[in-house]
């Protein structure tokens, strides 16, 4: 298939965050049909990483396999590729399997293909891919993130958390025989958007998204409990940014931390056009693969969107620089 064919065969399989088992399955068989050597990394239930390799990689390029809800078709015009997926990052899978496949023909193979699982919630996938005993021969990870086919020199870290307030139940109609947990979690919220986070003067503003709140049983019930999620995009050390929210929270709210790592700047190459991104990636969770680089083709902009979808010029130039930056990485290491 060429990289148009696979990155639509991979949007029409729905792979949500949770549910990667059966796009695991066909790239694990298709790469197989290929002449790789294929792992199967179990990770968590039916979810695995895909490891693929033809010698002892000193490159490996990787992305994820998983997806944002909701599923979005695949659908495409003269132009464009549309789907869920189709920058985010199922046509960077297509574009870096083309690229490998035309690295063989080159006579070069000592390559590798890493597609994890759980990258949009946690990486755990990457986490468990990280204790490979591939990752120790491995010199450059090439990670895929959509950048516009900028080779990315820096992303913002993140600290992702969840917000609890316990309150008391009662009927609406005497709101003043309970405690509303909404209430309290409501003012809890005010105080950390009045937070000045401190920034830098690389990577920006630090921000923090309010991405779910829920609570409460019914409209006619003083809420017994309340929470929130939160993701902060750290510009500058985490620590501070943790002292501040803990300062707005005054201990009215548990906090639960689900994951924290500092802003990267990242390895760059001469002749290649460089961006910094505010995302965040699975490199920070990929540490013993070598030296990290993040580029991929389609725009951050529409990924996780309903417009979510990728250039197919973008997908071929992808295809030409995976292969460029495999080989000057490689005659830069020999």
């Amino acid at each position: 298939m060429n990289v148009f064919e696979l990155t639509r065969t991979l949007i029409d399989i729905p792979s949500v965050t949770g549910d990667e088992a059966e796009v695991g399955l066909f790239l694990a068989s298709h790469l197989a049909v290929l002449g790789y050597e294929v792992e199967r990394q179990k990770v968590e239930g039916e979810r695995c990483n895909i490891i693929a390799t033809v010698g002892s990689p000193r490159v490996v390029l990787s992305t994820h396999m998983d997806t944002v809800p909701p599923y979005i078709p695949f659908s495409e015009d003269a132009e464009n590729i549309y789907g869920r997926g189709a920058c985010d990052a199922k046509g960077i899978i297509a574009a870096q399997i083309c690229a490998a496949e035309e690295l063989r023909r080159q006579g070069i193979s000592a390559i590798g293909l890493l597609f994890t699982v759980d990258e949009e919630m946690g990486s755990l996938g990457a986490q468990v891919a990280n204790a490979n005993g591939l990752a120790v021969g491995c010199r450059y990870l090439i990670n895929g993130e959509p950048t516009d086919n900028k080779l990315a020199v820096g992303t913002k870290g993140s600290l992702r958390l969840i917000l609890t307030v316990e309150g008391t139940a009662a009927h609406s109609a005497y709101p003043e025989q309970g405690e509303s947990a909404i209430d309290k979690l409501l003012d809890v919220l005010a105080d950390i958007r009045r937070c000045q986070w401190p920034g830098d003067e690389v990577f920006g503003e630090t921000t923090c998204n309010i991405g779910v709140i829920a609570g409460g049983a019914r409209s006619n019930v003083v809420a017994a409990g309340a929470r929130a999620e939160l993701q902060i995009r750290l510009a500058a050390a985490a620590a501070p940014v943790k002292k501040l929210l803990e300062e707005a929270v005054r201990e009215r709210a548990h906090i639960e931390y689900l994951s924290m790592h500092e802003p990267l700047h990242l390895h760059a190459v001469d002749g290649v056009e460089r961006s910094i991104v505010r995302f965040t990636t699975d490199i920070p969770y990929l540490s013993t693969w070598g030296t990290p680089l993040l580029i991929g083709p389609g725009s951050i902009l529409v990924a996780h969107t309903e417009r979510e979808c990728v250039a197919k010029s973008e997908l071929t130039t992808a295809v030409d620089l995976y292969v460029t930056l495999t080989k000057t990485l490689l005659a830069n290491d020999s």
